[in-house]
This record gives C-alpha cells, structure tokens and sequence, in this order.
C-alpha cells in the first residue's frame, strides 16, 4: 500500500474504528496475515491495512501522526465470573537506555507516543480460530488524571534506575502501572546502557494486563472501581508514602487496639487481617484487591508476624503447584516467573515483643511494626527463583521420587535447605489430599515458599 488514507480528525477514525464494532477480525484482513502462524502482532496490522487503510509501520511517532493518536489492538477474554480481563499486557514504545533518561516527562518519547491512544478491544478465545475473533469495543484513552500521576511516578522510576546504571535490573514489579517488559527476539535481545559496562536486556514501556483489565471492565462493563488516594495527593507523595501516612497512627498498637480504633470486632475468622487492614486504610468493608490502585497494579496484601527474634514463625506460602504446567512452560510463561515478575506486595508486619516469647504465652497478640511495598528483585528472579524452577523441572522430567516415611512420604523436590531463598514443600488438609504428577504418581499438594529467613531480611529495615 503506497500511501496511507489521511484523517482530519479524531472524530473520523473513532467513527471508522467504530464501525468494527460486532464484526470479526478476518473480515479486514486483506492481505491474508492471519494464514501466517510466524506473524506476532498480526491482529494489529490487519486492522491498520484493512479498516485504516494505512501501511504497517514502527514509526517513532504516533501512528495517526497529525493527530497525535496512537493505534492500540489489544485481546481481552471472559473470565468464569463473566467478567472481562486483558488477555496481555499493552506493549507500548521501545525504551532507548541512551536518550530516554534526558527528557522531562512531559518531553518523553513515551508521553508523546502515548498520550493520546484509540485502544481496539477485540475478543479471544481458545476454541475459534483466531480470524473469527469478534471485536467488541473502540475507546479513546486519555490517561485518568489520578492515574496518570501514577504513571509518572512509574515513568520516573523507570528512568531512576537507567541513570543509576541498574537497567539490567528492572524489574516489572519495580512499578505500579506502567512498567518495563523485554521486548526482542529473545532473552538474548540486549543493549548498551550509559551509565554502567553491564549489558541490559532490550525493554519496552507497557501499560501492565492488571491495569488494562480495569480499563476494559470500566468501558465495556461501566464498572466503577473505588479509589484510595486522589490526584492532590499523589501530585506530591507516592503510593507508598501515602499508604504509611494511613498506617502511621496505628505503628506500636496492638491488634485489640487497633480494631477497637476502626471498630471493627476481633474474630478468629480468616478475612480478619483484611477486614482490619481495609478499615485502616479507611475503606471498611471494601476489599482490597478491588481498590483502584490494588487491582490496577497487581498488589497482593500479606500479613508478616515476626517473632521476638524479627524471623517468622513460618514460612511464607504462596498458590498450589501445577506440576503438568511446570514441565511444559518456559520460564518466562512459568507459573513461578508470573507471580514474582509482575506482583507486587503491600506487607503488614507485626511482631511479638519480648514479654510474648511464644512457651510463656498461650494467647499472644502482636503490634503493628509497619508496613512496605515489595517486590521480588530482578537479581533473585533470574537467580535463586529460576534454580528453583531449573531443579524442580529437572526433577519432574526424571520423574519425582516418592519415599514412604514414618510419617507419610517424603519426597526429592527442592526443600528448605535448598537456597536460602525459595523452596516447595506440601500445604494439603491431610496427606490424602493429592494431585497427579506429570508422570502419573500422585503426591500430597505442594506449594512454593519463601524461606523465613529471606522474609525477615526483606523486612529487617522496618526496625
């Protein structure tokens, strides 16, 4: 296609965008991409030759260039509570390690990219082929003015660690909405960074699934999703500095106390942490992975008790093992990579204070000792968590060894001792609770772990 159709408004691509509503995306391939399995982003192109008219391009700027509107064609499914979530995350603009880091954000390359993006909903799933795709919605996005401070914060973050010479450590976790993904060929993609001699993978700004499922669920299915902080307050404070000035009057208090605080009653009940931790932070009643800045950002809430000693009781345990999904995915599709790559955590830590050593008494009831935003560092991901994965797999691959124990079975999968960091072991309600292994043995089920040693030294700086 030598020339490409001009546009003279917003308006008028909204409306050909518009008109796509309800068909199917193989009505616009004209030029039979979607025969090709080897053609990644092949949805997108489509839309921009078929429905647009225009040539498939990886320009700088914004693809409808005199309008400043960038062309986004992103899947969403159904979930089984017949909700709406984003398939993937939105793939923005390539992240340039040598210029990026000299602008404002108002000057970025990203911001001007971005600012402006006609966000085409189109909907997966497993069973049609992928031509039979339907389109469901066309939306002009103007970034939320609460989230796009977020966002800033993000961008800022980002480019903090660029010209800390950390680039080779950014990690998808480091942020809240928009995030760093690699983004080339392979693992192997990497680039030349300015202030440091060590090679970094080749990264991409993205807008993070979590944050586009919210999106996808407030147009199409108009849900409002409560908020905790507005945009005055985060003008000046991040995230983290406004979920410490909500904690702050509570820091040293007791359980019973603080519950009497927020008048909430204490019970034994499982939801309790949460319900505590959501009057707190003045939301009673609202849980917290439905707050706007929880779901948006993938923030997972953790309650820590540390012992006198500042170590935990336990170890810190995490979702069951799809032991079948272990063997068959890659690292970067893993079930381990998924949860630590793109979560993060907001901490509550109490702790037993001296006079509540765990043999003198029975009914022991910590203070709030703080709170922190966590994630897993890029450096522990590629190392401690990836050997997990690595030997765990081997393991399944050789075929796990069952050994009956005085108490039950015993098995080879990486245990305690393993790295100081991660490791598997059971979590069932009795032994008879089990799950086929990859090579038809059943086994009690596992869960992975992070050691308690490593969740005290995460935590050490709240003292």
């Amino acid at each position: 296609m030598s020339t490409d159709k001009v546009y003279n408004s917003i308006e008028e691509v909204l409306d050909i965008a518009e008109s796509a509503e309800g068909k199917t995306v193989g009505e616009f391939d004209i030029n039979n991409r979607l025969d090709s399995r080897g053609n990644k982003g092949g949805i997108g192109q489509v839309l921009e030759e078929g429905l647009f008219k225009m040539a498939v391009n990886s320009r700088a700027e914004a693809d409808f260039v005199d309008l400043g509107l960038e062309l986004k064609v992103t899947a969403i499914k159904e979930n089984k509570k017949n909700d709406f979530s984003a398939k993937e995350r939105l793939v923005l603009n390539i992240i340039n390690y040598e210029e990026d880091y000299k602008d404002s954000f108002e000057e970025s390359s990203f911001w001007q990219k971005n600012k402006k993006l006609l966000i085409i909903f189109y909907l997966y799933k497993d069973e049609i082929d992928k031509k039979d795709f339907p389109i469901i919605k066309s939306v002009l996005h103007n970034f939320d003015p609460v989230d796009l401070e977020i966002i800033k914060q993000d961008w800022q973050t980002i480019i903090d660690k660029i010209k800390a010479g950390e680039a080779h450590n950014i990690s998808e976790g480091d942020t809240m909405y928009l995030a760093a993904c690699t983004k080339g060929a392979n693992a192997k993609s990497i680039r030349k960074q300015p202030f440091s001699n060590i090679p970094a993978k080749q990264r991409a700004f993205f807008l993070k699934s979590s944050y586009m499922s919210a999106f996808a669920r407030r147009v199409i299915d108009r849900q409002l999703i409560p908020s905790l902080f507005n945009v005055d307050e985060l003008k000046s404070k991040t995230t983290l500095q406004l979920l410490q000035e909500r904690f702050a009057p509570y820091i040293g208090k007791r359980v019973s106390e603080i519950a009497k605080l927020v008048d909430i009653p204490v019970t034994k009940n499982k939801a309790f942490n949460a319900n505590l931790i959501s009057a707190v932070l003045g939301v009673k009643g609202t849980k917290l992975e439905s707050l706007r800045e929880f779901s948006k950002a993938n923030i997972k809430f953790k309650t820590i008790r540390l012992e006198p000693t500042g170590i935990p009781k336990e170890h810190m345990s995490f979702e069951q093992i799809d032991f079948h999904r272990w063997l068959n995915d890659a690292w970067e599709d893993s079930q381990l990579y998924e949860k630590f790559e793109y979560t993060k955590y907001l901490f509550v830590v109490f702790q037993y204070d001296e006079t509540e050593k765990e043999n003198k008494n029975k009914n022991r009831e910590p203070y709030l000792k703080g709170i922190m935003l966590w994630n897993m560092p890029e450096v522990v991901i590629e190392h401690e968590l990836k050997e997990l994965w690595k030997t765990t797999k081997a393991i399944l691959e050789e075929g796990v060894q069952l050994t009956p124990v005085r108490n039950g079975v015993s098995n080879n999968l990486p245990g305690a001792s393993f790295n100081g960091i991660c490791h598997i072991r059971p979590k069932a309600r009795d032994g008879k609770d089990q799950v086929e292994l990859p090579d038809g043995q059943r086994i009690t089920k596992q869960c992975y772990w992070l050691n308690r040693e490593y969740i005290a030294e995460i935590v050490k700086e709240l003292s």
